[in-house]
């Protein structure tokens, strides 16, 4: 079986790559005017190709069922996450206006993808990759969507955020695996695919650990945010994920998928939106900054707990 140690040492390349990311930014290697170029290459190109790469003959996707119930669970949980972190801001005694609303995004969304997926594809591979995409098409709805009106106090959905490079990339790929058109994307392009997608997650989590070190250093901490942050992103939060991979009829590799999801921090894309939505970027930097550093001891525990209560087998031995 598994032992926590193999989760740690499978997860640690990510880690140290933040920190990596980190140290190039205190030492000026990378510096902020590159940032923003370098996630719009890693959004438009980098991204997609890996997506499409992974999906690409994924036989699980073959079924309309799995693909279904992918996007729903991805909706549905973060829906769950919201309404416990709510259920804690309230308890702490948030209110609109002094942080309710993005404690409320942002300790109820976690990671679905710089931090996830190069952890998935270390334990499962490709196929579970390939749903976990599916997947974000429910997560990134239910934030463009129920997550934007909570923030903002308003009905508006400004459903044109879903249409950027990643989506495009899903909704391509599994028409071609609808259709059976995926495997005659071999050759010279998928090889320019698979060699344009391949530094993706690596480029992009030097980014996100020169960010947060910028982050680290301009906010003052709350210990009331990071304690319901803590407990809502990695003790609440992951026993609902965990439960739903146990008791629902879901194939193996949307287990895998869940079981990831469940030990993930918080997600960054609420620090954006509550720039742009009037919340309080503040609230969610600390949100961020306490799980991604509270995960470094629970992400190992959360996934071995996971396979085992699951009955999961990972690649590692």
């Amino acid at each position: 079986m598994i032992s926590p140690g193999a989760v740690v040492i499978s997860v640690l390349p990510v880690y140290l790559l933040i920190v990596t990311g980190a140290l190039m930014r205190k030492t000026g290697v990378l510096r902020h005017e590159h940032d923003a170029g370098v996630m719009r290459v890693i959004y438009t190109v980098m991204l997609p190709c890996f997506i499409l790469d992974k999906i690409l003959g994924a036989e699980v996707l073959q079924s309309g069922a799995v693909v279904i119930w992918g996007i729903g669970l991805g909706f549905g949980l973060i829906l769950s996450g919201l309404l416990i972190a709510w259920g804690v801001a309230h308890g702490m005694g948030l209110e609109r206006g002094t942080g309710m609303r993005t404690f409320t995004i942002a300790a109820g969304c976690q990671n679905y993808g710089f931090t996830a997926i190069p952890v998935l594809e270390i334990l499962w591979g490709s196929s579970a990759c390939a749903l976990l995409f599916v997947h974000n098409i429910g997560v990134e709805a239910a934030i463009w969507s129920v997550g934007v009106m909570i923030l903002s106090g308003e009905r508006g959905v400004p459903w044109r955020n879903l249409v950027n490079g990643p989506m495009v990339a899903v909704g391509i790929g599994l028409l071609l695996v609808a259709l059976g058109l995926d495997q005659h994307v071999v050759g010279p392009l998928r090889k320019v695919i698979n060699l344009l997608g391949v530094g993706a997650f690596p480029v992009a989590i030097l980014i996100t650990g020169a960010t947060m070190v910028g982050l680290a250093e301009t906010e003052k901490p709350s210990l009331k945010i990071i304690a319901g942050s803590v407990l809502v992103r990695l003790l609440l939060a992951p026993a609902v994920i965990l439960c739903a991979a146990k008791y629902l009829p879901l194939v193996e590799e949307l287990r895998q998928v869940l079981v990831v999801q469940a030990a993930m921090p918080a997600a960054m894309t609420p620090i954006m939106m509550a720039r742009l939505y009037g919340g309080r970027p503040a609230i969610a930097v600390q949100v961020v900054l306490a799980t991604t550093v509270g995960s470094l001891l629970s992400l190992p525990w959360i996934v071995f707990w996971g396979i085992q209560w699951l009955g999961l087998k990972p690649l590692l031995p």
